[in-house]
């Protein structure tokens, strides 16, 4: 068994809301297609079931009249680098979320390749 690789990645965490749009679009799906234009490693979108922003206004799927803007992660993994000059397009168009950024190590990558 080869022994497994490991690199320096980035880890971007870019929360917002489902009703969140950039140019008439859900702006998750805008992050995602720049995200694949950039070809990253690693990008997923994740809804929440429940959640908060800095206002700390709730919104959940078990009320029905709070449903509609439920939280939203997009998760992007890749070197260092790459995340840096990632950042500079995405930054602009979160206006009204928050970006994280956390080292992380990537013990593989397409095909097994680290």
């Amino acid at each position: 068994m080869p022994a497994i690789r490991s690199r320096p990645g980035k880890r971007l965490s870019i929360f917002i809301g489902e009703a969140e749009t950039w140019q008439g679009k859900p702006l998750y799906q805008v992050i995602l297609d720049i995200a694949t234009q950039h070809r990253v490693l690693l990008a997923a979108v994740l809804r929440g079931i429940e959640g908060f922003g800095p206002e700390h206004y709730l919104n959940t799927e078990r009320l029905i009249d709070l449903v509609d803007n439920l939280p939203i992660v997009v998760e992007i993994i890749e070197t260092p680098k790459h995340i840096e000059r990632l950042l500079t397009r995405l930054d602009p168009l979160v206006q009204h979320g928050t970006i994280t950024m956390t080292s992380v190590e990537i013990l593989q990558g397409p095909e097994g390749r680290a």
